[in-house]
């Protein structure tokens, strides 16, 4: 055992009372802000798979499902529209994070040497655009004249950087050690092959950050998607489950073949079955870039 476990260890072993007690509170504290936030999901899930007929009668807190019933998945995933939302969403979030996060990081490594002509006002204009826009009606008549509107293109290029994931990894880019590229340079790498070989690789930490902000931002995305698409078969899955949530039409021909009182309760289970269809993919990606989240974005924050 190194000593500085040496001394965290001595540290836990001699707590003072009122450290005992605040420690305690914390730990409190956590807990019940972590049930508050966990909540949710699982009265969702709890609804999801609850008896149509007993979930509506039911009022308060759900804590376990009411007579387990997979019905509403079963009527969800019958919905073509679930599969097509599925497929535009999927080829969204490969095409569109696969070249977000490669732009991203050409910018971010223009803009963190220090020999770049006019990279301060560079950095300055960027970061002006945070603060300022034209607006959404100019952006779509931009989009307009692009002839990017009623693709799904006009979903993925025009977002291709996002300025605030471009500032976090020119930070990133930036707290590497000048002497590698200085090496590399001597060697006789250019700039495509320094960020390939040295900047990427040291990076892995900021570029699953990268991966996981511009993944859930076109995963949740549903606003640009109903505003610029007109063909149905082009809608994003979140379009969709927002046309069964608040438009109600979509669980209209999912209830066909439920008796006449029943349809109520049942369009009621299928809209929290949706969202876990919905909710569930993108969850399960946070276990695996956890553990890079944190480092990602403090990496260059703190000067040693």
């Amino acid at each position: 055992m190194n000593e500085a476990a040496k001394v965290n260890v001595k540290k836990r072993i001699h707590m003072t009372a009122g450290e005992k007690i605040f420690t305690a509170v914390n730990y409190l504290l956590l807990t019940i802000l972590s049930l508050i936030f966990l909540y949710p999901i699982l009265h969702v899930a709890f609804a999801s798979l609850s008896d149509s007929n007993q979930l509506m009668a039911h009022s308060g807190l759900l804590l376990r499902p009411l007579g387990f019933n997979l019905n509403a998945y079963k009527r969800v995933f019958e919905n073509p529209m679930i599969g097509k939302g599925y497929l535009n969403t999927l080829f969204i979030l490969v095409i569109g994070t696969t070249l977000e996060v490669f732009v991203t990081s050409i910018g971010a490594y223009a803009l963190s040497r220090k020999n770049v002509m006019l990279s301060r006002f560079f950095n300055l204009m960027i970061a002006f655009t945070m603060f300022f826009s034209g607006g959404m009606i100019p952006f779509y008549l931009t989009l307009q004249n692009l002839n990017l509107t009623r693709t799904r293109w006009g979903l993925i290029l025009p977002f291709l950087v996002s300025t605030y994931n471009l500032i976090i990894m020119r930070t990133s880019f930036a707290a590497i050690p000048d002497s590698l590229f200085e090496a590399a340079y001597i060697d006789g790498a250019g700039h495509i092959r320094t960020l390939l070989q040295i900047v990427i690789p040291l990076s892995k930490a900021v570029i699953a950050v990268m991966i996981l902000y511009y993944g859930v931002s076109i995963w949740n995305g549903w606003f640009w998607a109903s505003t610029i698409l007109r063909d149905r078969n082009l809608y994003p899955l979140q379009v969709v489950l927002r046309e069964i949530l608040i438009v109600n039409s979509g669980t209209l021909g999912m209830t066909s073949g439920t008796a006449t009182g029943d349809t109520e309760a049942i369009a009621e289970s299928i809209k929290y079955a949706t969202i876990m269809v919905a909710t569930v993919p993108i969850l399960c990606v946070y276990p695996f870039l956890q553990k890079y989240f944190q480092k990602g974005v403090m990496i260059g924050s703190v000067k040693e």
